[in-house]
């Protein structure tokens, strides 16, 4: 009986997730664009959700258990946007998203949406239906990404540099003309000024000098499998209380030496589980 109920579970889950498809992921800014052609946003570090008409789910199908007034009268269209506060408070917004007994804390919470998963229209118009959508709605909770437009490379080299500077991530630039598809969209790009990813805590590392008697760095394995170090980016409280053991977390790095190790890789936040991308 226990095995069939496992295997229930096991089906639920996968069509909850399947309900939810398609999952669009954008590659990585490499230059030599035209970028007139691109509608640009900044680019949240928040918790990736996705509004199927009824529920909110992780982008990976995982239910969302917000207060019942966070999505009172939210349009019955899918939506796909980022559970957000303020920049650089990644750790406060998924421990407040990702809990299952919600709280005050939701009040600073939005979901700022930035597409429609719709993939019969180009991305300008989902904006402009994005647009109309947030607008009827007149919820306090839910908002648009601002979407703005730049006419030359050197002012998207400005523009990159004035949100790092505000302490942002970077910016997600959308071609007018993109389709929504799944997976993988050559017309969306990332831009920052480093690579992140994710790896899994394998081992603490024992600190020397000022940091003795303290985590001196984590060994770690990439998703592609290799296992590497990571010593910066701790505040004093995560070396004293590190992540465990099994954990995920996400490091920045800037390329890859050629045994394709993440060169200088640092810390940047522990990743919950249930936001892991696949």
């Amino acid at each position: 009986m226990r095995l069939f109920i496992l295997l229930l579970n096991m089906l639920w889950c996968a069509a909850s997730m399947a309900q939810t498809a398609p999952l669009q992921l954008a590659e990585t800014y490499e230059g030599d664009i035209a970028i007139s052609e691109y509608l640009i946003s900044e680019k949240l570090d928040g918790i990736r959700a996705r509004w199927t008409g009824s529920k909110l789910v992780t982008r990976n199908g995982h239910p969302i258990t917000p207060p019942a007034w966070f999505t009172q009268n939210w349009p019955q269209e899918p939506m796909d946007g980022e559970l957000w506060s303020q920049r650089s408070d990644f750790e406060t917004i998924a421990s407040t998203v990702l809990s299952h007994h919600p709280d005050e804390r939701w009040q600073a919470i939005r979901m700022m949406v930035f597409d429609l998963p719709i993939t019969d229209l180009p991305f300008e118009r989902r904006v402009a239906r994005m647009k109309k959508l947030v607008a009827e709605t007149r919820h306090p909770n839910l908002r648009m990404i601002q979407q703005f437009t730049l006419d030359s490379l050197p002012a998207l080299e400005s523009a990159l540099d004035n949100i790092i500077r505000q302490g942002g991530e970077g910016l997600m630039l959308h071609h007018r003309q993109a389709r929504y598809q799944q997976g993988r969209n050559p017309g969306l790009l990332k831009a920052k000024r480093f690579q992140d990813d994710e790896a899994k805590v394998l081992a603490h590392l024992p600190g020397k000098g000022k940091f003795k008697g303290l985590m001196g760095s984590l060994l770690v394995e990439s998703r592609q499998g290799q296992q590497f170090k990571i010593g910066s980016g701790f505040s004093l409280a995560q070396r004293r209380s590190p992540p465990p053991i099994g954990s995920w977390i996400t490091y920045k790095y800037y390329g890859l030496t050629q045994r394709g190790i993440p060169r200088f890789a640092s810390f940047l936040h522990q990743r919950p589980r249930a936001d892991i991308p696949h």
